[in-house]
């Protein structure tokens, strides 16, 4: 989904600065499933403003730049809609902690284990954090929903598999030629 219906649909949820909308992907509950840069939001704010689907107000601040605050219009409400009824694309999986455990053979076990460790948690409290947020609309708690069983396999599969693997490659590891 390109940056711009990105920022129509967090505008759809109420007015918002630009660095209000990247916080949506950082702190809220886009940073599940989209990434967006501030280097991508100002052009796409921009080029939205230009046809007329956002309008902006200026807000003065002491010793700062001023605060452009951008509001979802209706045309803007139709360019979303129209944008939600095309086919999504394929789900993309980006994962930092799947190239290294793709090369977990060049780490030490310690590393890999503490790895798998630290990611574990980090589900284990996103699932507890979803788990307190209120369903709004319907396509809310479905998202939710699907939140949940996403990271609840993915902490279970870590769990569950993560003993094999620090056999593998401990048992994999060549011995130290200690006779140097």
């Amino acid at each position: 989904m390109d940056v711009k219906t990105l920022c129509l649909s967090v505008l759809s949820l109420g007015e918002a600065s630009g660095y209000e909308i990247r916080k949506h992907f950082e702190e809220g509950a886009f940073r599940h499933f989209q990434t967006a840069t501030f280097g991508s939001i100002y052009p796409a704010l921009g080029k939205l403003y230009e046809l007329g689907h956002v309008s902006v107000i200026e807000h003065e601040q002491d010793g700062r730049p001023d605060k452009k605050v951008y509001t979802l219009t209706e045309s803007g409400r139709t360019a979303l809609q129209q944008a939600l009824l095309r086919d999504p694309a394929p789900d993309a999986m980006r994962s930092d902690l799947l190239v290294q455990l793709f090369f977990a053979h060049l780490l030490p076990p310690e590393k890999v284990a503490a790895l798998i460790d630290q990611r574990i948690a980090e589900y284990r409290a996103c699932i507890e954090k979803m788990t307190g947020c209120t369903k709004a609309p319907p396509g809310h708690g479905f998202v939710q929903g699907m939140g949940l069983a996403i990271y609840s396999a993915a902490a279970i599969y870590l769990e569950q598999n993560k003993a094999g693997l620090m056999a593998r490659l401990t048992a994999d590891r060549p011995e130290k030629d200690t006779a140097e």
